[in-house]
């Protein structure tokens, strides 16, 4: 009996669009509570999404450059390089999944070809990100994609909780160097 396998998927990192697909993709990212609270605005309408997505459609920018977390054409992440400096060679570093993706280790190996990207072609030297200490999971993508913890700074963001009342979240400060060993998992390629 012949047993075919099933081809594997394509992953990869590549710019976004304004494509029906995207912006899909989008409104399911930030239909979910740990998610809303990450933009200035809510992003529950196809126009929101479009706002979102427009100064991220171009990978090249000089301050920032983000990109899709793709699997066979479907955007299922976002990772991204922000106020990049280059008179430091500096950048912040933030990233996101999908709920339906969660857990499967895509926004580590985005988050490690992201940092590929910029301490390689982009020739920066440190990356910075930070996530609430009540993260687990943001901690783990940080650590598995080479990121190490620099300290913690104490009630630094603040979001509303269930009632609508606000609250002070302290975060745990990463960076990786250009020096600092590579990511413990395999990194997304940039493909487009």
């Amino acid at each position: 009996m012949l047993f075919r396998s099933r081809p594997a998927s394509s992953i990869c990192l590549r710019s976004w669009t304004d494509s029906a697909g995207d912006i899909e993709s989008i409104l399911r990212a930030f239909d979910v509570d740990d998610m809303a609270a990450q933009s200035s605005g809510p992003i529950s309408s196809e126009a929101a999404a479009r706002r979102w997505v427009e100064p991220w459609m171009d990978s090249a920018g000089q301050q920032g450059v983000a990109f899709a977390i793709d699997i066979d054409g479907t955007a299922v992440g976002h990772v991204l390089a922000s106020a990049i400096d280059h008179r430091h060679d500096t950048a912040w570093i933030s990233y996101w999944v999908t709920p339906q993706q969660r857990g499967a280790g895509l926004a580590s190996r985005g988050l490690a070809g992201l940092a590929d990207h910029c301490l390689g072609a982009l020739e920066l030297f440190r990356l910075e990100l930070a996530y609430r200490v009540n993260n687990p999971s943001s901690a783990a993508v940080a650590r598995n994609a080479g990121f190490l913890v620099e300290g913690v700074e104490r009630a630094k963001l603040r979001y509303l909780d269930e009632s609508g009342k606000p609250q002070r979240f302290d975060v745990e400060t990463c960076a990786r160097l250009r020096s600092d060993p590579p990511a413990s998992v395999a990194p997304l390629r940039v493909c487009d």
